[in-house]
């Protein structure tokens, strides 16, 4: 009797790789076990048997002898006369055990199960990459980009499984093309249409956090925790450690000798600044360090509204605004308090609140001034033409314009 080799006859089996054997031989029984619940009707009389390590399956059915003309189900019993046709030997009450082969299932009914099979594995395949991914998410993994799109990069793990790294999930000076190694962590993986999509992302407070914890042992092994990530992917970032042993310096820790540690996570990143600051408990030192490098004066704190009203001296409020208005913005998000940047005035230097201008000036250009810390006429004056158009949303002309007016005020 010859066995039924399954890897013979389903070769693709091979390729499947995220399912271990155990698991496929139990899909191929059950494969089977249907095949011949549809010729004989039930299956109850029938063991299959699996060889997990070869591959071989064996179907052997078994039918109860009963006398001639006695026989009230042909699947489960056989008569007598026939049974003896096939083994002299049968008695009534004996059992007639005879092996299924595939070839008498019929090419038709064989075409099928192949079909449904390789269905079943596919699906299935499916289900332990979802589940897989699932337990990943927030790890880094690191791909191969297979194809770049407008609005979605293509890249395949080390497996060929499908990652997809949205445009908006990538830091704007990232650029790919195929056959580059792309690092990034686990975002978000949804089942669409019973496809698993999994969404990779480079921008995200957790990537910037596992980064650290490669570069950082002290990280990695909990000595440092790292209490918040802020982000402005590409330009700047914050972030907040703590150190339970008062023998390590957090922040040195994170930085490394002559910035070797903080150096390849901002290769990785795109050249963006990363501010490490120390976590402290104490809202305005957290603030200060948080504006950091600006040097602060003094804070006023409303803890009910959480707002801040930072005051520095005039050369140090860009600082604390920062390029595009980044290290003001995150500083606020860092905190959790809305912070206010006013420019100190010298108590010798004759200065006018922007406010002041309320009757030449339109409201919402005095605002956007002030949002960029400029509330007087001569830190507004401080500033050239190209300065204010590149932190404001206004036009040249507008600038130009409001210069004018407070030049006018000081001549």
């Amino acid at each position: 009797m010859s066995n039924i080799n399954l890897i013979d006859s389903f070769q693709e089996f091979k390729d499947f790789k995220n399912i271990d054997r155990p698991t496929m031989m139990s899909v191929l029984e059950d494969v089977f076990r249907s095949m011949i619940r549809k010729k004989y009707g039930t299956d109850e009389n029938c063991d299959v048997i699996v060889n997990t390590d070869n591959g071989d399956l064996e179907i052997w059915r078994t039918r109860k002898v009963m006398e001639d003309g006695f026989s009230e189900d042909d699947d489960l019993e056989i008569e007598l006369a026939e049974a003896q046709l096939l083994d002299a030997d049968l008695e009534v009450g004996d059992d007639y055990i005879e092996q299924i082969t595939l070839e008498s299932f019929g090419r038709r009914a064989i075409l099928a199960a192949r079909q449904t099979l390789v269905s079943k594995i596919l699906e299935l395949e499916k289900d332990e990459i979802f589940k897989k991914y699932k337990d990943r998410v927030g790890e880094i993994v690191t791909g191969e980009v297979y194809q770049v799109w407008k609005k979605e990069t293509l890249v395949l793990d080390d497996e060929g499984n499908e990652l997809l790294l949205p445009k908006t999930e990538q830091i704007p000076a990232d650029y790919f093309k195929k056959g580059d190694s792309v690092k990034a962590v686990v975002y978000k993986v949804d089942m669409l249409n019973s496809n698993p999509k999994i969404i990779i992302s480079r921008t995200a407070p957790e990537f910037l956090q596992r980064l650290f914890e490669l570069e950082v042992p002290e990280i990695f092994d909990g000595l440092i925790t790292i209490k918040k990530i802020v982000r402005e992917p590409g330009e700047r970032a914050k972030v907040a450690v703590e150190s339970y042993d008062d023998r390590i310096d957090p922040v040195g820790a994170c930085v490394g000798m002559k910035g070797s540690r903080i150096h390849g996570i901002v290769r990785e990143l795109k050249n963006e600044n990363i501010d490490v600051i120390n976590f402290t408990n104490n809202v305005q030192l957290y603030i200060q360090r948080a504006l950091s490098p600006a040097k602060i004066t003094s804070i006023k704190l409303d803890d009910e509204k959480k707002t801040a009203a930072v005051y520095l001296k005039p050369d140090q409020v860009s600082l604390a605004i920062g390029r595009g208005g980044h290290n003001i913005k995150l500083a606020g998000k860092l905190t959790g308090y809305e912070i206010d940047v006013y420019r100190e005035a010298d108590e010798h230097d004759e200065d006018v609140d922007i406010e002041e201008f309320s009757d030449e000036i339109d409201s919402w250009i005095i605002d956007e001034f002030k949002r960029i810390g400029l509330d007087t006429a001569k830190s507004v004056l401080a500033l050239t033409v190209g300065e204010l158009v590149k932190r404001t949303d206004l036009e040249e002309e507008t600038v130009k314009e409001v210069l004018s007016i407070l030049n006018a005020e000081f001549e």
